[in-house]
């Protein structure tokens, strides 16, 4: 049981949940169909068969999840706009509600533009779907601009192409590999253009989320060693640089489509804060020279690095061991790397997966990392926000139902809510923080 007060966060820091529109929304047949309809309906695609086709039916019982943001006391709601149910007649008609519910609730809401749910028949392969996804963005703005005050453009297109596109994991279930590096550039290009949308809607307080963690050489080998520079280079670098930079790290961007240097000065429109996903560091080595599944991913033998375990630490139900000070290390490793060119910076999405309503694991997990995060913060990094994954446990991708992230409990037979031990606890820390 974590008995000791956690430090205070400087005034205005924002406290919040997140959820994704794909994994709570449910009322499939209420919206146009996503990449992720099409993945799911093929047999084996998702480990324990189920869809996203009702989930956790927010989208019909949203006014009882606003009441559990409500009662949790967070300043914020981070969910996503499922640009297939913008597209759909009555779509934006659901967000218009769900905003309103939240601002007469007092929670302040974060909407992220895209995370994951590609309409049907849209491909990031094709340059053109940048330009779509910024005159949707400006649709989305033009209805909830006079309301929303704080955006994300886009979730983690690190994984969507990685996971997606590269080793077909996730949807759309391709296994291009180093070919998908234009599915990198045209969702980077994508965000440059939501973020020009936006400032002309008028919004002025603009993010995107970025998955990030340490990288670890497997040993001081110099193979070792370049095998996880290689790998920070493609899940850190990649899709940090050119937003903070207005560059591709050297070697990277001679392999992107278009005109580069031009597209560069789009992706690196100024943004307001800069978030950070964080999970867990990863350890790396040489290749081994045979292909293996690691954390459920397959791990192809031509890759030029090799994912290993990381020893004597405590591990989710997801497996994904539990290192709270690699957060410090990757937020003040950000700052001494990008210096005055690093925005402020929202941890937008932090969390873990285990079963049980007395989820003592997940109490000590954040404990830990808010602790890790606070002592970032002490170290000069300008931190100006967090964000628990999830408000509600969900549909978890590829996984199905299998991982539980939320600190309220979804019995998936009867929708019913139960707030877990974790919920009361993060419930007493905000309070705490005043």
């Amino acid at each position: 049981m974590v008995t000791n007060a956690i430090p205070r966060f400087p005034a205005g820091f924002l406290w919040g949940v997140s959820t994704s529109a794909h994994q709570i929304e449910g009322a499939a047949d209420e919206r146009e169909p996503s990449v992720w309809d099409a993945f799911t309906a093929e047999p084996g695609r998702v480990k324990d068969g189920s869809t996203a086709a009702v989930a956790c039916d927010h989208y019909h019982r949203y006014p009882e999840d606003v009441t559990l943001l409500a009662g949790l006391g967070v300043d914020a709601y981070r969910f996503s706009v499922s640009w297939p149910r913008v597209n759909s007649p009555k779509g934006l008609d659901f967000y218009d509600r769900l905003v309103d519910e939240l601002c007469t609730a007092g929670v302040r809401p974060v909407p992220t533009l895209f995370h994951w749910d590609l309409p049907l028949g849209l491909d990031w392969l094709e340059r053109d779907t940048a330009s779509r996804f910024a005159e949707y963005v400006a649709l989305v703005a033009t209805r909830l601009g006079d309301r929303v005050t704080k955006w994300i453009t886009l979730n983690e297109p690190a994984e969507h192409t990685l996971l997606g596109h590269a080793l077909g994991a996730h949807a759309p279930g391709r296994r291009l590999l180093f070919d998908a590096l234009p599915v990198a550039h045209h969702q980077l290009l994508a965000h440059g253009l939501a973020v020009r949308a936006l400032r002309a809607a008028g919004a002025a307080d603009i993010g995107i989320a970025n998955s990030h963690g340490p990288t670890w050489a497997a040993s001081p080998d110099p193979a070792d060693m370049e095998a996880a520079a290689f790998y920070d280079l493609l899940l850190n670098r990649l899709f940090a640089e050119p937003i903070i930079l207005g560059e591709y790290p050297e070697g990277i961007g001679e392999s992107m489509p278009g005109d580069v240097e031009s597209d560069l000065e789009v992706i690196a429109e100024p943004i307001d804060w800069y978030g950070v996903n964080y999970y867990a560091p990863t350890r790396v080595g040489a290749p081994q020279g045979t292909e293996i599944e690691f954390g459920g991913l397959p791990i192809p033998a031509e890759l030029p690095f090799s994912v290993r375990e990381i020893e004597d630490r405590p591990v989710t139900d997801f497996g994904w061991p539990v290192v709270p000070e690699a957060l410090t290390e990757l937020l003040t490793g950000f700052r001494d790397r990008y210096g005055d060119r690093l925005p402020p910076v929202v941890i937008t999405e932090n969390g873990c997966s285990y079963e049980g309503l007395d989820d003592q694991d997940r109490i000590a997990y954040l404990d830990g990392h808010i602790r890790a995060l606070h002592r970032a913060v002490e170290a000069g990094v300008d931190v100006r926000g967090y964000f628990v994954w999830s408000l509600l446990d969900n549909f978890e991708w590829a996984e199905g139902y299998a991982r539980r992230f939320g600190l309220v409990h979804v019995d998936y037979s009867s929708l019913e809510r139960t707030p877990k031990a974790s919920y009361r606890w993060f419930r007493d820390v905000l309070r705490a923080q005043g």
